[in-house]
C-alpha cells in the first residue's frame, strides 16, 4: 500500500448493521492512480476535497461490471458505505436498475432538502470518525422509515446466496420461478442480471485466492472458485480487468 493513501474499515455499527455491509474510509495524500474493483453492490460515498463539488458530496455508485482505473487527488477523503443487498431501494428511494453502471447524486435521488441536510451534517463533522457516524445514522433513518422489503426483493435475495454455487437454471428451479421472471425481478433488486451477479463474485472469489495463495496455479484458482477451466478465467479477468489475471495482480499490487 503507498503510504500516501490510507484506507480505514470503519464499520459497520450496530444500528446499521442491517443496511451496511462496510464502511470504508480513503485519504489520499497526493495524487495518486487507483483502481476500482467492481462489486455485485451498490454504494453511497461521500468526498471531501479538491475533486467535489465545492469540496464535499454525495453519490450513489450503482453496480459496475468493469475496472475503472482512475487518479485520486491528493488531499482527498472518502467515506464509502457498501449497502446489504436487501437495502437498496430502502436507501436510495428507487429501484437498483436506475443507478446500475451509473454514479448519481444524492439529491436526484433523494431529493434536494434531505441531500442538503447531510452535506450539512458532513460538514460539520470533524474527523472521519464523525463522518462514518453521519453516514451510518443517514442510512439507518433511511431504512427506518422505508417498507419492508417485499417478495421481489427477497426472491433477489434469496437467488444472490445460492449464485455462487449454481447456474440461473438451477436458482430459478429450486426456488419455484421461471428464468425470465427471476432475471427480471433480479435485474431490478440487484442492478444486474442474475449472470452478471455470479460473474462478479467469481472474479472476487478468484482474486482473493491468487492473493492469499500468491497465484501459484490459477488452473487450481479456476476450478476452486467455479470457472470452467484456466482459459475461462483468463478470458473473463480479460472482460472485466482489460488484462491477464497475473499482469492484473501485478498492477494491484504496483498501484497498492
Amino acid at each position: 500500500m503507498h503510504t500516501s493513501f490510507n484506507r480505514h474499515r470503519m464499520g459497520p455499527g450496530p444500528s446499521t448493521s442491517t443496511a451496511v455491509a462496510e464502511i470504508l474510509v480513503d485519504e489520499c495524500e497526493r495524487d495518486l492512480p487507483l483502481i476500482a474493483l467492481p462489486r455485485p453492490q451498490i454504494c453511497l460515498v461521500a468526498r471531501f476535497g479538491p475533486s467535489a463539488r465545492k469540496g464535499l458530496d454525495v453519490h450513489a455508485l450503482g453496480v459496475q461490471q468493469t475496472v475503472h482505473r482512475k487518479l485520486i487527488r491528493g488531499g482527498q477523503r472518502t467515506v464509502l458505505a457498501r449497502l446489504h443487498l436487501g437495502t437498496y431501494e430502502a436507501v436510495l428511494g428507487v429501484p437498483a436498475a436506475d443507478t446500475a453502471g451509473r454514479i448519481v447524486a444524492l439529491e436526484d435521488l433523494w431529493g434536494d432538502a434531505a441531500a442538503q441536510r447531510l452535506l450539512d451534517r458532513l460538514a460539520r463533522a470533524p474527523d472521519a470518525v464523525a463522518a462514518t457516524a453521519v453516514m451510518e445514522s443517514a442510512i439507518a433513518e433511511r431504512t427506518a422509515r422505508a417498507d419492508r422489503p417485499g417478495a421481489r426483493t427477497q426472491l433477489a435475495f434469496n437467488a444472490a446466496g445460492r449464485l455462487g454455487s449454481a447456474n440461473v437454471a438451477t436458482v430459478a428451479s429450486d426456488l419455484g420461478v421461471s428464468e425470465r421472471h427471476l432475471r427480471r425481478v433480479f435485474r431490478e433488486a440487484v442492478g444486474v442480471s442474475p449472470k452478471t451477479f455470479a460473474r462478479l463474485t467469481r472474479f472476487h472469489r478468484a482474486l482473493g485466492a491468487a492473493r492469499e495463495k500468491g497465484a501459484t496455479s490459477w488452473a487450481s484458482i479456476a476450478a476452486a472458485v467455479g470457472y470452467y477451466d484456466q482459459a475461462h478465467l483468463i478470458a473473463e479477468f480479460r472482460a472485466i480487468a482489460g488484462a491477464t489475471p497475473r499482469a492484473f495482480l501485478a498492477e494491484l499490487h504496483g498501484t497498492g
